[in-house]
């Protein structure tokens, strides 16, 4: 049986000296090491990336969250502190194609490496910074993690009961989100720069980001007049029934499937009603049109319901799938990472790590060619320094092993 992932060479020979930590800065880069660049994450010699552990001042005991952000990359500890350290660092970027940095507002300048230092030692680099509030925003100064920015950025608004307060999303989308958009801005530089030459300064805030995502709400706004609302599992501004979670069997806590009939396809409905057993209702007037549904959508609601809680949301998902209507099973990440045809489609990989015990997790889930890159294992804290100064650099052992003795490496 051939493998169902394939090694990606797109950014082969690209390369980029990575200072991002925690998640959003990593999710770009990492995206960048699936397609084929060569990522070195420049770590603190003593504890690395803060996001290698969850307790400050440990070691790392608890490496799931590194790994889902940091696969196929090579981490190198220098201390930046030194001045051979940094010249080391300052080195290693007149080889880069792209310098990417998210400490926190001023934390680059003051170690020396701010955008017109490097741009001097490399004008043709591409300089990639990701802050939590943008420049010119009275905020500009602040920190912000993903919760931050999708609080300030409008997520949180619209997320929730219609009657409840406003929730935080449950996926982490200011700080991959974010990363996103920076790594497709970088292809779009490294792109440019093949006919120019030209290096560029790249910007994005997570708060300004979040708002690239609420486009939809921002439609609905200008179509009403007044701010995006909560709707729960309706969708505020489109008037539309059925739509909505439906409780299933046995009755666990996400025992839900989600089915929603189109306005532009009226024989949703009545494919509905079929599968139901309610062909009664069919050419009901009651019923006939979306707007007359909405005004009896809890009549609407207690007859789907009726249905959905005599089967399960495997089957009922199955059932409304195969009538040719929308529909899908609320599903947990045990119960996705347990579905094996994820792992055979390369969607989930196994990361066989070095030290730590074998680790499922989700990969890049673009197929290329039929098959998605392949997943490598998180890199060891300073697992491929000697490796890198060699590669990059041309250092022989016994310079690196000099550079180790000054306390820069």
């Amino acid at each position: 049986m051939s493998s169902p992932v394939a090694e990606v060479k797109f950014l082969s020979g690209v390369k980029i000296v990575d200072f991002t930590q925690f998640e959003a800065g990593p999710s770009c880069t990492e995206a960048l090491a699936w397609l084929g660049a060569d990522v070195v994450k420049i770590e603190n010699p003593k504890m690395g990336d803060p996001g290698r552990r969850l307790r400050p001042g440990k070691p790392d005991d608890d490496p799931y969250y590194f790994h889902v952000f940091n696969a196929n990359k090579r981490s190198m500890t220098v201390n930046l502190k030194s001045p051979a350290g940094l010249n080391l660092v300052k080195d290693m970027l007149r080889h880069a194609d792209v310098c990417i940095e998210n400490f926190a507002p001023g934390a680059i300048e003051r170690l020396g490496l701010g955008y017109d230092v490097v741009r001097e030692l490399n004008p043709g680099i591409i300089y990639a910074q990701v802050k939590g509030f943008g420049e010119g925003s009275p905020y500009e100064r602040n920190l912000a993690f993903d919760m931050i920015a999708q609080a300030c950025g409008g997520t949180f608004s619209v997320t929730g009961e219609a009657d409840g307060p406003p929730t935080r999303p449950g996926i982490s989308l200011g700080d991959t989100g974010t990363g996103m958009l920076m790594a497709i801005t970088i292809l779009g530089a490294l792109y440019k720069r093949r006919e120019t030459g030209e290096g560029h300064r790249l910007q994005v805030a997570m708060q300004d980001a979040i708002m690239h995502y609420m486009r939809i709400n921002f439609a609905t706004q200008g179509r009403t007049g007044k701010a995006a609302e909560r709707g729960g599992s309706k969708v505020p501004g489109v008037r539309n029934a059925p739509m909505g979670l439906y409780p299933c069997a046995p009755g666990g806590p996400n025992d839900y499937i989600y089915i929603m009939t189109s306005r532009a396809n009226p024989e949703h409905w009545d494919r509905l009603l079929k599968l139901m057993g309610r062909e009664d209702l069919i050419g009901d007037a009651k019923y006939a049109t979306p707007d007359d549904r909405l005004e009896r959508e809890e009549e609407v609601d207690a007859i789907i319901a009726s249905w959905t809680r005599k089967h399960t949301k495997h089957d009922a998902m199955r059932a409304v799938g195969d009538a040719g209507i929308p529909a899908g099973a609320v599903l947990d990440t045990m119960e996705l990472e347990s579905d094996a045809t994820f792992e055979q489609r390369g969607i989930m990989q196994v990361m066989r790590h070095p030290i730590h015990r074998d680790f499922k997790m989700p990969g890049w889930p673009v197929r290329i060619d039929g098959k998605p890159p392949a997943l490598k294992s998180s890199p060891v804290l300073g697992e491929h320094t000697d490796a890198v100064l060699s590669e990059w650099l041309g250092l022989n052992a016994q310079a690196v092993a000099a550079l180790k003795t000054d306390g820069a490496l």
